[in-house]
């Protein structure tokens, strides 16, 4: 898995570059699957549904499963009141990656409808 040092670096490569989103998202998913994490499932239905490809206004109106957000609720409420132990702390590190992915994507969904 590469750090979280390297993904910055290596998206912000990838959008000045203009390579894309499919790309990025291809390789969020790929990531995920090599993974193999349990209790991780929301993020790839995330990312499974943005490689798809969904018209701007799908990716604007994207929120997370119940499930997923439950979870990350679970995890900000930890961390909280007590430390996160290390498997819980690398979870929450996927999910703001995760989130930054989906970040991306709105933006460039709502730069797409606005010239339209």
């Amino acid at each position: 898995m590469l750090t979280s040092k390297y993904r910055r670096n290596w998206l912000c490569g990838c959008i000045r570059s203009r390579i894309g989103y499919p790309r990025l998202l291809n390789w969020g998913v790929r990531e995920l699957n090599a993974l193999n994490v349990s209790g991780y499932s929301g993020a790839a239905e995330v990312l499974e549904f943005l490689a798809k490809l969904p018209e701007p206004e799908e990716i604007v109106k994207l929120r997370p499963s119940q499930t997923l957000q439950t979870h990350i609720s679970e995890l900000l409420e930890k961390n909280r009141n007590e430390k996160l132990t290390d498997e819980e702390e690398e979870q929450w590190q996927r999910y703001e990656y995760l989130e930054h992915l989906v970040r991306l994507a709105k933006a460039e969904a709502m730069l797409k409808l606005k010239a339209a």
